[in-house]
């Protein structure tokens, strides 16, 4: 029988700065933040029109503290994770969130202030512990380049 899959990737902006929290147990903190993904749609009329998807996601990882000081409003990221929905009663009432789980984040564009960030990531496997990582240093300057949200049906490049 196959298995089932969740899988999410998204390259998206931060929608403000993110929230580091420290569980009571003094386990591993927690950074959460939202993104917002842009996307072109064509409308009844057959003009186009942007449209945001706002997403909320959590980052479990040993290095939250400091990647908390990089995840600033406006900021571009990659993000690789699943999706978990979480349940609850409040006051009688059944209500239900659904997160990304974020496996591996990448910092995307620069800091406002300009300079470099440190590019990390988590790996995960679901059948053990987290594995962490902290890859290159300094993440080099991009150039400015048109993003997917920019390109119309006739100016693709393919």
């Amino acid at each position: 029988m196959p298995s089932d899959m969740n899988v999410v990737v998204l390259i998206g902006r931060l929608v403000r700065g993110s929230e580091l929290r420290y569980p009571q147990n003094g386990g591993t903190p927690s950074l959460r933040f939202s993104i917002a993904v842009n996307r072109n749609r064509r409308g009844a009329d057959g003009n186009w029109t942007e449209e945001a998807n706002f997403f909320d996601c959590v980052y479990f990882a040993k290095n939250a503290e400091a990647m908390s000081q990089y995840l600033e409003k406006g900021r571009q990221v990659a993000i690789q994770g699943e999706l978990r929905q979480n349940r609850w009663d409040s006051d009688g009432q059944q209500r239900s969130r659904v997160e990304i789980f974020v496996n591996n984040l990448t910092l995307l564009s620069q800091p406002q202030g300009g300079g470099s960030a440190p590019r990390m990531q988590q790996s995960q496997s679901s059948y053990s512990q987290p594995a962490y990582q902290q890859q290159a240093p300094a993440m080099p300057a991009m150039p400015d380049m048109a993003g997917p949200e920019e390109f119309q049906d006739d100016n693709i490049p393919f």
